[in-house]
């Protein structure tokens, strides 16, 4: 199926496109079918599906960077009418970081951790004779300010393991740059990343659209992202083209039943006032006199970094408290301290200052003996990653088994009968448990770390970015999931996104930080309503689809 390129000159033109993957033991898989789209030069083209739908697999034909084992069975791919099918992987290097800039969407991976990462941003500028070590070190220095990262000289000399995340996607983002390349594939770049420095990074991409006529295939799984930069997009199911046109078009008229479901799934459909508003009802049903379970005064810790005298505040004098039954989320930027804080909660970091009480009894870090057991059966933990954070040697009913032996739940024949019942309230089939995490989906693993967050019974459930690592549609399904347990279990939760959309939608209480400091601290309902800071009203501003703060009812 071809994409219009309504009368523009094609700088990426893609026809025909098909690949397969060769598996162990398996026929070929193909991934994509008959694929074709072209990306003009000075405009945005969007490419949207969920996991698995084939849109990162076009992003690396176009880049030269496809697996071993895979391979294109047909179709052309030209660059300004050059064409780079064909190529060896020498003569692909000439143009891939040149001509061709990429933004990966796993930092981690995309980073060497033994190289500091200024090196790594101007590795392409080095391998391509492009400019001098100073001249390198000064075009990086200028991208990492651009791309929102804080004192970007002492980032240059740091290492991944120094940075949160977010920041290490902004350095990818910035090494893409550093060429001043004709074409960026753009593959989820700023799912990791807050809504500020999303919008910061969108903003810098469309400037570059617009001022140097960069052309972006920009690789997403939320169609709202796209339908607020996009020129055109192209909706990709199953490896194939569903539906393509000009973006107010695709998104007024979807027109397929799958881009329909994407669009309802999208950030368009999280906008903090109408999730927040649909949240008070069920908020209204918690009784004020319910008791207190997780309590925080005065929480403070700082960093001392091993290579400089600077010290950083990761939290500052934090207090709150959530109610059992209840939602606290915590939102904030990269670099906010919201890991930290909820770190402190779970009794993993210890605090310089303050006290955190669960259930009445104080937090104390490394306090041995039945009573630190005790607050980790109270506090489970569920992370962004699921595949990192499971064992991927185990099975999911080793999994699930873990938490309990080490708790000393019941008998084997009691643990067994827990490990069903926890599949059954997760959504997941039975037969889920004799599989290893590899042969899961994102959001059956996801489900599986939430099973194990289960499995002792804990009163307080931390959720550290627990959807930002999934699709639209998966997303919608592990937080309807989450409200549904609940709801049946009256758990409560403290919920760490940087994504305020999503925030709005969970949340009873929401707290927000900013460098470590709480700024505003209230029901969700008057914090996303009338927000009292101009950071809030910041925030709220960079959904995407989400009207202007002062537009909002009060």
């Amino acid at each position: 199926m071809s994409s219009p390129d309504h009368g523009r000159t094609a700088l990426l033109s893609l026809r025909n496109i098909s690949v397969e993957f060769a598996l162990p033991g398996r026929a070929t898989t193909p991934v994509l079918d008959d694929v074709s789209l072209d990306v003009p030069a000075g405009s945005i083209r969007a490419v949207v599906g969920e996991s698995g739908s084939g849109k990162s697999t076009l992003g690396r034909v176009v880049t030269g960077t496809l697996a071993e084992n895979g391979r294109v069975t047909a179709g052309e791919v030209a660059l300004d009418g050059r064409v780079l099918t064909g190529l060896s992987r020498r003569q692909y290097r000439s143009v891939r970081g040149k001509e061709i800039g990429y933004i990966p969407q796993d930092a981690l991976l995309g980073l060497n951790p033994l190289i500091p990462v200024g090196v790594q941003a101007g590795e392409a500028l080095r391998a391509h004779g492009l400019a001098t070590r100073a001249e390198r070190r000064e075009r990086v220095v200028d991208l990492f300010a651009k791309v929102g990262l804080r004192d970007p000289g002492k980032v240059y000399a740091r290492y991944p393991h120094e940075l949160s995340g977010g920041m290490c996607q902004r350095v990818l983002i910035a090494a893409a740059m550093s060429t001043r390349p004709r074409l960026l594939i753009a593959d989820e770049p700023t799912t990791a990343l807050d809504v500020t420095v999303q919008k910061t990074i969108l903003d810098l991409l469309s400037s570059l659209v617009e001022t140097d006529g960069l052309g972006i295939l920009l690789v997403t799984h939320d169609l709202g992202v796209a339908a607020e930069r996009a020129d055109d997009i192209a909706v990709v199911k199953d490896g194939r083209i569903v539906r393509s046109g000009r973006t107010d078009d695709v998104v007024a008229n979807p027109g397929d039943p799958y881009t329909e479901s994407l669009l309802r799934s999208s950030s368009l459909g999280f906008s903090g006032p109408r999730a927040a508003t649909a949240r008070l009802e069920y908020s209204r049903t918690v009784p004020e006199d319910s008791p207190v379970v997780v309590k925080a005064e005065g929480v403070v810790k700082t960093f001392t970094s091993r290579r400089a005298p600077d010290t950083v505040t990761a939290v500052s004098g934090a207090t709150f408290q959530v109610r059992k039954g209840t939602t606290l989320g915590i939102v904030g930027e990269s670099g906010s301290g919201k890991t930290t804080l909820v770190r402190i909660l779970a009794g993993l970091t210890p605090a310089d200052a303050g006290s955190v009480e669960i259930d009445g009894e104080p937090v104390v870090h490394h306090r041995r003996g039945a009573g630190q057991a005790d607050l980790y059966r109270k506090v489970q933990m569920v992370y962004q990653d699921p595949y990192a954070s499971l064992n991927p040697r185990a099975t999911v009913r080793a999994i699930l088994d873990e938490p309990l032996t080490g708790h000393r739940y019941g008998s084997a024949q009691e643990r067994a009968r827990r490990i069903t019942e926890l599949l059954e309230v997760t959504g997941l089939p039975a037969s889920v448990a004799d599989r290893y995490t590899a042969e899961l989906s994102g959001g059956q693993r996801q489900r599986v770390a939430i099973a194990r967050a289960l499995a002792p019974r804990p009163d307080v459930v931390v959720l550290d970015e627990p959807v930002s690592a999934l699709d639209v549609t998966v997303r919608r399904q592990i937080l309807d999931l989450l409200d549904s347990l609940q709801r049946e279990l009256a758990l409560t939760y403290v919920f760490i996104s940087h994504d305020l959309g999503v925030i709005a939608e969970v949340s009873d209480e929401i707290v927000v930080l900013h460098h470590g400091h709480i700024v505003e601290r209230g029901p969700a309902l008057h914090v996303l309503t009338r927000p009292r800071t101009d950071y809030v009203k910041q925030l709220l501003a960079s959904i995407p689809g989400a009207a202007e703060p002062a537009a909002l009812p009060s």
